[in-house]
This record gives C-alpha cells, sequence and structure tokens, in this order.
C-alpha cells in the first residue's frame, strides 16, 4: 500500500460562503483542496509506486465527512478518481445553503473592519493571514442561544454539492463503488454538555441544527428520554449524547450504507459499530467514544496518546482484528479476503439492509440493527429533509 495525507483549508478559509465569494472564485474550496488531491493521485501516485487505477479514499469522522461529498461530488459518477471508500463516523453536520450562511460572511466582514468597504472581497484580500484567521472564531447562529460546536462548513453550491447530502444519497446520485462504513457505540459522548436538564438538551441541539422548530425539538425529546445513569455527569447527559451522536454520526453512516446498498451493490457494502470498552473511558461515562478504533487501526501509540493504553494490554487481541479487515478491503476491495483467521466473516450490508458487524473483545460478530435505532434514524432523515426546505 502507498499511504497518501492530504491536507485541506478549514474554517474560513475552506469553507466561508457567500454569493460573493461565488462571484469572485469557488465554495467550499476545503473539499475542493481534497478533490484537487485526488486528482494529483491519479496523475503522479504511479512515480511512488501507486496504482492509480486502484486508489481507496479514507476518513474518520470530518473526514468520513468529506468522503460522504467526494461520494456525492457533482451528483456522483463525474470522475473515477478512486475505486473504494472507508469512512469510520462518518460526520454530518447542518448542510446549509449560501443564502443560509451569508449572515457568517457578513460577520466575517466586521470582524476584519471591511463591513464599510463598497468592495468587501477587496478588502478581506488586502488583510494579512493573522488579522483572517483572528476572526476565524464561532459564534451564534440567528435564533439560538448557544454556540455551536462546528461553525463553518460546506455548503449546497449547486456544482461540488448540488443538494444536500440526504437527498443526494437517497437518490443514488453517488459515485458507485464498494464501501465500508460504519461508529463506535457511543458517538456523542465526546461533545455533549452534561446537560442537567431537557432545556439544556434541547439548547444544544438547536445550536448545532438551527433549522429545528419548536415543533421538531418535542419530537427529539421524545425520541431521547432521560434514565440512563453515566458516571460523572448528569440525567440529561446520556440523551443528549445520544441524540447528537445519533443525529451527526450513526444516522448518517446507516444513509450511506442504505444508499450504495441500492444503488451499487448490498453484497459489496459493510456496515460496523465499533464495540470496544476502554477502562478509562468507561470510568468517566464516556463508553465507546467518537473513534474509538483508530489506536487498533494505526496500532497503539500511532493514534494519539496511549499512556497505559488498553490496546497494549487487554484490548491487545483487536488491533490485527481490525488492522487486517482494514488491509483487506483497500487491498482487494472486501474486507474478508485477507482478515486475521481469528476474525469472523464480515456479512455485507445484505439485499434487506441492517446487518453489521459488532467489533468487541471475544465477542467480534454480526447483529441487526435495532429497529428502534432504524425508527430514529428515519426521524432524523424526515427532519434533515425538512430543514432543508
Amino acid at each position: 500500500m502507498v499511504f497518501v495525507q492530504i491536507n485541506y483549508r478549514v474554517g474560513t478559509f475552506g469553507f466561508l460562503a457567500s454569493e460573493k465569494i461565488r462571484e469572485n472564485g469557488n465554495l467550499n474550496v476545503g473539499l475542493l483542496d481534497q478533490h484537487k488531491a485526488l486528482q494529483w493521485a491519479q496523475k503522479y501516485i504511479h512515480l511512488f509506486g501507486g496504482d492509480p487505477d486502484h486508489v481507496v479514499i479514507h476518513g474518520d469522522s470530518a473526514g468520513a465527512g468529506s468522503i460522504a461529498y467526494h461520494l456525492t461530488a457533482y451528483g456522483g459518477e463525474r470522475e473515477k478518481l478512486f475505486v473504494g471508500a472507508i469512512a469510520e463516523s462518518p460526520f454530518l453536520p447542518t448542510h446549509r445553503t449560501v443564502a443560509e450562511s451569508e449572515f457568517q460572511f457578513a460577520r466575517y466582514v466586521a470582524n476584519v473592519s471591511c463591513e464599510n468597504d463598497a468592495d468587501a472581497m477587496s478588502c478581506l484580500r488586502s488583510k494579512d493571514t493573522a488579522t483572517l484567521q483572528s476572526a476565524d472564531v464561532a459564534s451564534r447562529f440567528p435564533g439560538t442561544e448557544e454556540t455551536p460546536l462546528w461553525y463553518f462548513l460546506p455548503v449546497v453550491d449547486g456544482t461540488f454539492s448540488p443538494a444536500d447530502l440526504y437527498t443526494l444519497f437517497e437518490q443514488g446520485r453517488v459515485t458507485r463503488v464498494p464501501v465500508m462504513v460504519g461508529d463506535d457505540t457511543n458517538e456523542g459522548t465526546a461533545f455533549s454538555p452534561n446537560a442537567t436538564t431537557s432545556s439544556e438538551f434541547l439548547e444544544f441541539m438547536q445550536a448545532n441544527y438551527p433549522r429545528l422548530t419548536p415543533a421538531d425539538l418535542q419530537v427529539i425529546n421524545k425520541m431521547y428520554p432521560p434514565g440512563q445513569h453515566l458516571p460523572d455527569h448528569a440525567s440529561f447527559f446520556p440523551p443528549t449524547a445520544k441524540a447528537y451522536g445519533e443525529s451527526t454520526f450513526t444516522c448518517p453512516g446507516i444513509e450511506i450504507a442504505t444508499s450504495l446498498a441500492t444503488y451499487y451493490s448490498s453484497m459489496k457494502t459493510w456496515s460496523y459499530r465499533y464495540n470496544v470498552w476502554d477502562a478509562e473511558y468507561e470510568s468517566v461515562g464516556l463508553g465507546v467514544p467518537h473513534v474509538s478504533e483508530k489506536p487498533a487501526l494505526y496500532g497503539p501509540g500511532n493514534a494519539g496518546a496511549c499512556d497505559n493504553c488498553s490496546y497494549l494490554t487487554y484490548n491487545a487481541p483487536m488491533v490485527p482484528i481490525v488492522m487486517d479487515y482494514w488491509i483487506s478491503f483497500i487491498l482487494s476491495l472486501d474486507p474478508n479476503t485477507y482478515r486475521h483467521f481469528t476474525a469472523p466473516e464480515w456479512k455485507s450490508w445484505g439485499p434487506h439492509g441492517g446487518q453489521r458487524l459488532r467489533f468487541q473483545l471475544n465477542a467480534t460478530d454480526m447483529e441487526s440493527v435495532p429497529n428502534d435505532q432504524m425508527r430514529r434514524c428515519a426521524i432524523w432523515k424526515s427532519l434533515a429533509r425538512t430543514m432543508q426546505q
């Protein structure tokens, strides 16, 4: 394998949006940076011993969200820049239009003292990088009470991103390639506030999904009642974490799997849930949080701090299992071809959907997506569609 790491612009440098920007250049340039890098690989990867006809794209979290954008780029199938895709915990936050982003542009222009300039773009270009960077900060969306976790995001631009992601996946406007996609059991625990009341829970959700109406919030409140207790956390932390985790990571992953299984091949789409427990995470009420599989995938110590890392001790048997599934998919576009001898067959999403591999110490095996989770994901999908109208 030849590994290529892509750098790209983020924040205002990558995702500031306005009709003024469209008139002066491109929107979503952070994603276009990635697209250019994939084109570069097609042209030059052979010089490094790589095969331009066998490029597999891979990302986790925001990187997996980028995978979703590349699968749907230009409505799918415009360019064959890759033959397979792996998306770990795909991050799909609110996907706004350019018109809905004009308030951000106006705030940003004011923050760099360009609001009174007749030509805002020329004024912005006259500023040095430090000035532009200092204004690259999060703020509240109109009508919300809290600052969102993520502020400058990709927008529907009509070209690279021709429509909202749920619509593109539902309509099959995707590049049709084998896909591996999955999430962790407790995706939202790393991001959610320690909410003590239902109001705090719903304020957090609206801050991050500003199109939610009061009626929408009541539906969400009923979907995620309190009940579970987690160490070091208040009573509304579990429903907040579960709601944010499913809406932003888990349900988007299920939608990606469903789309590719429907429009490409149910036998070449694989899904998973990572449920390998770490005592340190469990002791502080995080469960199996966002991108927990990274130490097993890259090896202990290669995915961030690993003091007393469980993958050096009791979770060590998971490392070759995870690594070999990923390597097998990259080499053969099938996670089973070169899977570890201790690993079970990873069955595909299946013709009727809902089959995924549960990674668990000494218990890795297939499971069905629970019906109640599928119902909640259907509601999130309907809310996403409503919020796009």
